[in-house]
C-alpha cells in the first residue's frame, strides 16, 4: 500500500479546484469526454466546481440539463455504449436514488449482458455528507448501496490530491464509476496537488499515518477526524495507523489485512449510519480472514440509525469526530487487559 504522494512539484489547490483541474485535463486530453448536469455549464455548478469549463471546452461538450436524474443517467448509459465517456454531475447523492434503475440494472450490467462486447465507461460525480442546515434529504451517506452492486466502482476522495487523481482514474476507467465527494470540503484550505502525473487505476488505498497499536480505516471527510484522533493518541503513547480507503469498490483488502495483521486491532470510521454501512462488510471480512490473530474484536464507529437533523449542534452530536474516535481507540486498545502477555 503506497503512502500519500509527497508535495514535491505540487501547486496549492482547494478540493473543489482540484476537481475542476481534473475535469479540465480530461476535457483537453480525451476528446470523447462530455460533461453535463444541472447548472454544470453556464453557471459553473451549484458549488462552483465546474466554473469556466464550458468556456474552455465549448457548449457542445459541457452543458446544462433539465432536472431529471433519470434522463441524465439513461442518456449517459447509451452515450457510453456508443463510444463517449460522459461525466454526469448529480448535485446530491440523495437524488441519485431517482435513477437507481439506470445505474443498477443498466450501467452495471452492460459488460455482462453483452458478453464483454460492450462497456459503459461513464462517471457519476456527486456529493454527500452533512453540512450545517442540510436536511434529511440532503445529508445521507449512501456509498454502501452502490458498493453492493457488482459492476459499479465507487470512490470517495478525502484529500485534494485524491479529488484530482481519483476523478481522472474514474473517467479513464471502462467501468461505470461513482465518485462521491463531500461538499463541506470543496472550499477548504488549499492543499498541495501534483498535476499532470500519469493517470492511476481506479483502485487502491493509501497509508495516511503509520502506527503499531491499532489500525483506523476511514474515507472521505472522516479521514481528517481520524488523523486528528491519531495525533491526540500519539501524545498518550498509542500509535494508530490510519488508512485512507479511497475506493470502497473495489476495496483494497490486501492493504487493510496487512495493516491489521501487524496491529491486531481495527477501528472502522464512517459518516454513514452504522446498520448496513460498509463498515459492517469490513468488520466481517477482517474477522473471517484474521480470526485468531486479532487482539480485540473489530469495532465500528458511525452515525446512530436516525435521520440527520438540520441543526448544526444536533449534527455534531451524531457524526463521529476526533474526540469520539480517540475514545473508541482507547477502549479498543484497553480491551487487551495485559499487553505484556501478547507476542
Amino acid at each position: 500500500m503506497p503512502e500519500a504522494p509527497s508535495s514535491t512539484d505540487a501547486v496549492p489547490l482547494s478540493f473543489g479546484k482540484a476537481v475542476n483541474a481534473a475535469l479540465a485535463r480530461a476535457l483537453e486530453d480525451m476528446p470523447e469526454v462530455v460533461l453535463y448536469g444541472e447548472d454544470v455549464g453556464k453557471p459553473g455548478g451549484v458549488f462552483g466546481v465546474t466554473k469556466d469549463l464550458q468556456r474552455q471546452a465549448g457548449a457542445a461538450r459541457v452543458f446544462d440539463t433539465p432536472i431529471s436524474e433519470t434522463a441524465m443517467l439513461g442518456v449517459a448509459v447509451g452515450a457510453a455504449m456508443s463510444g463517449l465517456r460522459p461525466v454526469v454531475e448529480i448535485m446530491w447523492i440523495d437524488f441519485s436514488l431517482v435513477a437507481m434503475d439506470q445505474l443498477v440494472n443498466q450501467a452495471a450490467n452492460v459488460r455482462y449482458v453483452s458478453a464483454g462486447r460492450l462497456a459503459a465507461p461513464l462517471t457519476v460525480r456527486t456529493q454527500q455528507g452533512a453540512t450545517p442546515g442540510s436536511c434529511a434529504q440532503h445529508s445521507q451517506n449512501l456509498e454502501a448501496l452502490y458498493a453492493h452492486i457488482p459492476g459499479l466502482r465507487v470512490g470517495i476522495p478525502a484529500t485534494a490530491q485524491d479529488a484530482y487523481d481519483m476523478l481522472l482514474a474514474a473517467i479513464r476507467c471502462d467501468d461505470p464509476t461513482l465518485v462521491i465527494e463531500n461538499r463541506a470540503m470543496y472550499h477548504g484550505d488549499p492543499q498541495p496537488v501534483r498535476l499532470g502525473s500519469p493517470i492511476e487505476d481506479a483502485c487502491g488505498a493509501r497509508l495516511a499515518r503509520q502506527g503499531g497499536d491499532l489500525t483506523v480505516v476511514a474515507w472521505g471527510a472522516m479521514l481528517f477526524q481520524a488523523l486528528e484522533a491519531a495525533a491526540r493518541l500519539a501524545r498518550e503513547g498509542i500509535e494508530a495507523e490510519v488508512i485512507n480507503a479511497r475506493w470502497i469498490a473495489p476495496f483494497d483488502w490486501p492493504a487493510l489485512l496487512a495493516s491489521v495483521g501487524r496491529t491486531g486491532r481495527l477501528l472502522v470510521v464512517h459518516e454513514a449510519n452504522v446498520t448496513g454501512g460498509f463498515g459492517a462488510e469490513i468488520a466481517a471480512r477482517v474477522q473471517d480472514e484474521l480470526y485468531g490473530r486479532l487482539r480485540a474484536p473489530v469495532r465500528r464507529l458511525g452515525v446512530a440509525d436516525c435521520r440527520i437533523p438540520a441543526a448544526p449542534h444536533l449534527q455534531a452530536a451524531l457524526i463521529p469526530d476526533a474526540g469520539r474516535i480517540s475514545q473508541a481507540a482507547r477502549e479498543l486498545v484497553g480491551e487487551q487487559r495485559d499487553r505484556r502477555t501478547q507476542p
